[in-house]
Order: C-alpha cells, then sequence, then structure tokens
C-alpha cells in the first residue's frame, strides 16, 4: 500500500517569500512522487503547525493540510491495487488544495464490451483483468452483475459488488459455486471477525454473494436444490439493529445558533443543516439537485436510492423551501441559476461516472469532518454525520405530531408494507406547516 505524508520540500527555496513549497508525497513500491499544495511555508511557520496553540491562519493551514492527508488515505485505503495514474486522475485533480497535476499518463486503451465502454472502470474494478474461464466460477457471474451496474449508472452497487468478491478471493480464492457450503459460509464470517470487521459488513458482502448465487440459478450454473447454502437451517446473514442517532431540539438549536471558526465549519454547517431541512435528504440528492428542481417555492426530486425501484410509479418528494435552504442556496448555490445546472457546484458537467461517483463520498466527508468539529467544540458526544441528520429531521416530526404515514412519505421509503400504498399524497400547505416546525427551536 502506498504511503501519504505532508512534507515540506525544502530543495528549492523561494527566494522572494523566503518559503518552501508544502507537498503531498506519494510512495509506492519504492517509487516517490510529489504534489503541490496551494501553500508556501518557512521552516518555522512549518514546525508551528505541530504546536498546541497556533494563531488562526497557521490553523486554518494546518486543517486544510490533515483533512487532504485523510482524503488521500481513504482514497488509496479504497482501490484495489494502486497506480500512479488512478491517484493523478481521480483524486489529485480533484482537490482544491492541490495544484492540479499536467501532463497525465495517457489512460488505458478503451474497451468496449457488448455495446458499452467500461474503459472509465478499468482501473477501479481489477476483476475486468482477471481470468474467468474456469466455469462454475463465483468471478465470471460477479463479472456480468458488476456490467450490469455500471450500464446501469448504479456506480456505488457496482463497487459494493466488487468489494464482495474481492473479499471472498481473499479468503479462499475464485472457487466453484459447489465449494461455498454452509460450513464455508461460517468460516468466512469468522475470518472476517477475526480481522476486525463487523457482523454488519459480513453481511453487505454476503448479501452480494447471496445475489449472486441467484443469478448463476437463473443462468443454470447450479441447481437451488442442490447448492443453495442460503436460508432456513443452513446459513443466515447476520443483521445488526440501527441505534438512534437522532440530535435534541437543544443540540440542533446549539448547532443553528453556532458561529463557524472558519469558512469551511460555516460551509459544512450549512450544507448539513440543509440536508436537515429538506426531509433528511441524502448527500448524494443534494448534489444532483438542478435548478429545474425549482418551483414555486417548492423543490421536487426523485431518491436516487428508489428511482430504479420506483421507475414504473415514480414517488416525487417535494420539499417546502424554507427562508434558511434559500438563504443556503444564496451563500453556496451555483450563480448561473440554467435549469439544467446543479444547485451545488459539486458535481462538474461533462465528466465520466466514475469521476462524478467519486465526488459525492469527498463531499460528504468534507461535512462528517467539519460537522465532528463543530460538535466537539458545542460539547456535543454524539457524531453530527450526514445520516445524523436524517434521523434528526424524523424524529423532529414525530415530536411535533407528524403521523408515520406523513414521515415515511418524507423521507422517500418505499416498503410494501406499509401504509404508503394506500395513502393519498400530502398536500402542499401541510407540506409547508411541518416544515416550518423543523425550526421550532428558535422561537
Amino acid at each position: 500500500m502506498a504511503t501519504i505524508k505532508i512534507i515540506l520540500d525544502s530543495r528549492r527555496l523561494k527566494q522572494k517569500t523566503k518559503t518552501y513549497p508544502v507537498k503531498l508525497q506519494v510512495i509506492f513500491n519504492r517509487t516517490t512522487r510529489h504534489y503541490p499544495t496551494i501553500f508556501d511555508l518557512s521552516t518555522d511557520d512549518y514546525n508551528k503547525l505541530r504546536a498546541p496553540r497556533i494563531n488562526e491562519r497557521s490553523q486554518e493551514v494546518r486543517e486544510k493540510l490533515n483533512f487532504l492527508k485523510r482524503n488521500a488515505v481513504e482514497f488509496v485505503r479504497q482501490m484495489d491495487e494502486f497506480n500512479f495514474y488512478e491517484f493523478e486522475h481521480d483524486f489529485v485533480n480533484e482537490q482544491s488544495s492541490l495544484k492540479p497535476k499536467k501532463n497525465l499518463a495517457p489512460p488505458a486503451t478503451e474497451t468496449v464490451i457488448d455495446g458499452f465502454d467500461y474503459s472509465p472502470y478499468l482501473k477501479r474494478f481489477i476483476i475486468f483483468q482477471e481470468e474467468h474461464s474456469v466455469p462454475g466460477t463465483i468471478s465470471g457471474v460477479y463479472l456480468s452483475y458488476i456490467k450490469l451496474l455500471l450500464q446501469e449508472g448504479r456506480i456505488g452497487s457496482a463497487i459494493q459488488y466488487k468489494d464482495s468478491y474481492s473479499s471472498l478471493k481473499k479468503f479462499r480464492g475464485n472457487v466453484k459455486f459447489t465449494d461455498i457450503s454452509t460450513g464455508y459460509l461460517y468460516q468466512y464470517e469468522n475470518w472476517m471477525l477475526e480481522r476486525g470487521n463487523s457482523k454488519t459488513t459480513v453481511g453487505i458482502k454476503l448479501r452480494a454473494l447471496r445475489c449472486i448465487f441467484n443469478e448463476a440459478i437463473h443462468m443454470g450454473i447450479i441447481k437451488k436444490e442442490k447448492h443453495y447454502p442460503f436460508g432456513r437451517r443452513k446459513y443466515r446473514i447476520p443483521t445488526s439493529r440501527n441505534l438512534k442517532k437522532a440530535l435534541t431540539q437543544d443540540e440542533l438549536r446549539k448547532i443553528y445558533y453556532d458561529v463557524p471558526a472558519c469558512m469551511e465549519e460555516c460551509k459544512a454547517k450549512d450544507f448539513w443543516l440543509f440536508l436537515y431541512l429538506a426531509n433528511g435528504m441524502n448527500p448524494k440528492d443534494l448534489c444532483h439537485l438542478k435548478y429545474k428542481d425549482m418551483q414555486e417555492g417548492y423543490l421536487t426530486f426523485i431518491r436516487a436510492k428508489t428511482e430504479r425501484a420506483t421507475r414504473s410509479d415514480p414517488r416525487p418528494i417535494t420539499i417546502f423551501l424554507s427562508e434558511d435552504m434559500l438563504q443556503i442556496i444564496g451563500r453556496w448555490g451555483t450563480p448561473d441559476k440554467n435549469p439544467d445546472n446543479y444547485i451545488f457546484p459539486v458535481l462538474l458537467k461533462n465528466t465520466d461516472a466514475m469521476k462524478q461517483y467519486s465526488r459525492v463520498p469527498l463531499f460528504t466527508r468534507f461535512i462528517n469532518d467539519y460537522m465532528a468539529k463543530v460538535g466537539q467544540r458545542l460539547g456535543i458526544e454524539k457524531k453530527i454525520t450526514t445520516i445524523v441528520s436524517r434521523h434528526s429531521f424524523s424524529t423532529q416530526l414525530k415530536w411535533s405530531g407528524a403521523s408515520t404515514e406523513y414521515i415515511q412519505e418524507a423521507l422517500g421509503h418505499t416498503d410494501k408494507r406499509t401504509t404508503e400504498n394506500y395513502l393519498d399524497s400530502f398536500g402542499r400547505e401541510l407540506k409547508k406547516d411541518f416544515s416550518q416546525k423543523l425550526l421550532s427551536f428558535k422561537y
């Protein structure tokens, strides 16, 4: 795995300022590359970054450099196999704290399979480069299903299946379906737990495998009655209970009235509050909002998570645009309000799907990292993450007297067991009334 450091490159002194460039250092297989940041510091100023008490400017530089390093480490951790081209193309050129890398090495030759161009995904999905000639092994069906997900634009799901296959391959290699018994699955679970993984992680990996088994059955590779290892009296995939993560009204009040310590905190707080006020919106949905979704004081969109499942019966979510939400759009929104422009400039137009996908987790991590600082300063012990904004939204509505049916519609849930299927949509005025209650702690 690559080693990531922040260093002061003292080899080249800038004569005018008497400073040296601060760089991100990456070492892999005895090869070292340096990526210049936007910061130049003297030796004394660089050494002061480690001090417990520093001035406001130095603190801002330190926070940005730490944030950059954490993002780089996380990006490298998620790579199947490290290579400098992918790191420079998909990470370095996307970081505001780094100077853009020019003259990148040429990308891999485009590969078009079954009429679809997979070239943007080849470096992230190493499974494309593996041998799949042995009949009955899991890799062929995993690859087939990953291709389908990529064609549908479901990159997050494709990565989950890729990770599932990679984990199983590390356990016992590219085995045949007939080799995966109940005992194999229990041994895999113990192997994962011994390496510090949670049962939730085990469940994610094995639910993907279960789907691959169903695909193999549909393709006629195996017979369910002979080789299906899941189900009653066989292997049961572990599940976990979600703990309630909602903030109290007092904690929400503290966050709302808090004075941010820096511009990044201000931005993160605004986006967190926007998610909370926008029906506990998912960050991915926020990133995909466009100005054409704003009509007559309301915001209407379809959740990306349920878009495919509700294709035949789309369930748009309609949100009243409160004054606070409009102010946040005014502060951070795209200046050009062309209907087809994104409301917030997180995603880039005219870029490949893989690069678009990678920007959402970076945006989410930005919010979570800086809201953690806000929570620490305010003495809030709970984690203030984007998912907490969703839990807090639903809890506040429940406390304000909203029915379970309204909350379910507001969150965009599609569970057929609920009453959502036979209840009419809630009127716009009711949406507006409930929206006002989200900030009841202001008064």
